[in-house]
């Protein structure tokens, strides 16, 4: 009765309040230059991280800049969070899932201190990419968006 309300399950999500951006426009060229796979970014205005789309927790990276989902049908998922954050060996960031957690655009996923990040001059660009879909191409609209907003699906 309601089905127009609920989300598709091929949908992808933004993953914090902020500005979504092509991935070509991430100051870093190993995600810019599409190198981690197609994807898109948000430069964010909240510190909390919800998730990209209806996935499982695959990984948890012991440096917490990172977490692995994996969709129900089988599309990897990588969200990164800031750029040049693995240095900071977990410092900055709350990670609030583990593996095998089943998430959605509505599941926080983590805390990012964007001010902590700030100040050890780390952007806080959080990265949405899907390294096993190497060979596509992804294309978002470019705007203001609020976490969970549909933003794109997986093909």
């Amino acid at each position: 009765m309601l089905g127009f309300l609920k989300k598709k399950k091929n949908e992808l999500y933004a993953p914090a309040d902020g500005e979504l951006l092509n991935l070509e426009k991430v100051n870093d060229p190993v995600f810019s230059t599409g190198m981690m796979g197609p994807g898109y970014a948000v430069e964010p205005t909240a510190v909390e991280i919800y998730g990209p789309a209806e996935s499982k927790v695959t990984s948890v990276f012991p440096t917490k800049h990172a977490i692995g989902l994996k969709t129900q049908a089988g599309v990897e998922i990588l969200i990164h969070l800031g750029i040049d954050t693995v240095e900071l060996e977990g410092q900055g960031f709350d990670i609030l899932v583990k593996e095998g957690d089943s998430v959605d655009g509505t599941t926080k996923l983590a805390h990012m201190d964007i001010d902590f990040l700030k100040e050890k001059g780390k952007p806080a660009t959080i990265m949405v990419l899907l390294p096993s879909q190497i060979d596509r191409q992804l294309s978002v609209v470019e705007k203001t968006v609020e976490h969970g907003e549909a933003v794109g699906e997986v093909i």
